[in-house]
């Protein structure tokens, strides 16, 4: 089998669709061993594997750990904030810290874009990019990616629109490479003032009418307003947003056909989409948890794959 054209994951946009087809594919492969009675396979034995997590997370730390687990590499886990980095220990120096322990891979989530990038070129370690501020999520988009190709057959030609926050969102823009890179059509709807102003560079359409933009698509891709990573006002107020790009059943039931809603999470219910939205028959937001876990086994199995 031939393995990935990148020793790390550090965005989608290092990938070919190559490399996107053959994580998908054998993604299909750690799900079925996900839904077996024994979840785990000797894949990764004597690989270990330093989870080192510089901002807050739930999902997609535990996913990791699991995925390692799963995999039976041996996981260390870090937590910036219970660390010599609190007393002024640079990244460099805290990462080949670790390493010295003989560390093989590092999945890291950082505040700072280009944080995986940096440390690529710095210490001789996989990196697998967790979220680096508000660059790039990849395996959140592997994991979307997946999803929407699990419910219907294929990715290309699917038409994905993704609503919220674009500005300040990581996820936005690895699910825009990674889609287009699949063959989909891919829209974004927001506030004017949360549309990037390079967005068209990237092939996107841009609707700012949540209804037009639903009745649109195929998929609609949820995203959360990031309040901690604007400095400024964007809009007015939550209760002004919600009423004009939140997502409720009356509006999904007076579409003209069913669509699929996703959300990366954390779901901020009654803001970007409301608790019976959240819950339907509709929506596959524990579905992406779920194929989280096969997509980030498939990630660390390739790219252990190149060197053991």
């Amino acid at each position: 089998m031939a393995g990935l054209s990148t020793r790390h994951l550090l965005g989608i946009k290092d990938l070919t669709q190559a490399d996107i087809e053959l994580i998908l594919q054998t993604a299909d492969t750690f799900k079925a061993v996900l839904n077996r009675p024994i979840k785990k396979v000797p894949s990764l034995r004597d690989v270990t594997i330093a989870n080192i997590f510089f901002e807050n997370s739930t999902r997609t730390r535990l996913s990791f750990e699991l995925a390692e687990k799963r995999l039976s590499a041996d996981v260390v886990n870090f937590a910036a904030s219970s660390s010599s980095v609190s007393k002024g220990e640079t990244l460099i120096d805290t990462v080949n810290n670790i390493l010295a322990m003989k560390v093989d891979m590092v999945v890291m989530r950082h505040p700072y874009a280009g944080a995986g990038i940096f440390l690529s070129k710095h210490v001789n370690a996989q990196i697998v990019n967790a979220g680096d501020g508000a660059h790039e999520h990849p395996t959140q988009a592997l994991l979307d990616a997946y999803s929407i190709r699990e419910k219907y057959g294929d990715v290309a030609g699917k038409k994905v629109v993704i609503v919220g926050d674009i500005l300040h969102s990581r996820v936005a823009l690895s699910n825009i490479l990674c889609l287009k890179q699949l063959g989909a059509e891919v829209m974004v709807c927001g506030p004017t003032t949360l549309i990037p102003k390079y967005i068209g560079t990237l092939g996107v359409k841009v609707e700012h009418n949540l209804i037009k933009a639903l009745n649109w698509c195929d998929v609609a891709n949820m995203l959360r307003i990031q309040l901690e990573r604007q400095d400024i006002k964007y809009f007015p107020s939550l209760r002004e947003y919600t009423m004009l790009y939140g997502l409720n059943k009356q509006i999904l039931d007076s579409l003209d056909k069913e669509i699929m809603v996703m959300h990366p999470g954390p779901i901020n219910r009654g803001v970007e989409i409301t608790s019976d939205v959240a819950d339907s028959k509709q929506s596959v937001i524990l579905d992406q948890v779920e194929n989280g876990v096969a997509v980030r086994m498939a990630v660390l199995y390739l790219l252990a794959g190149q060197t053991v």
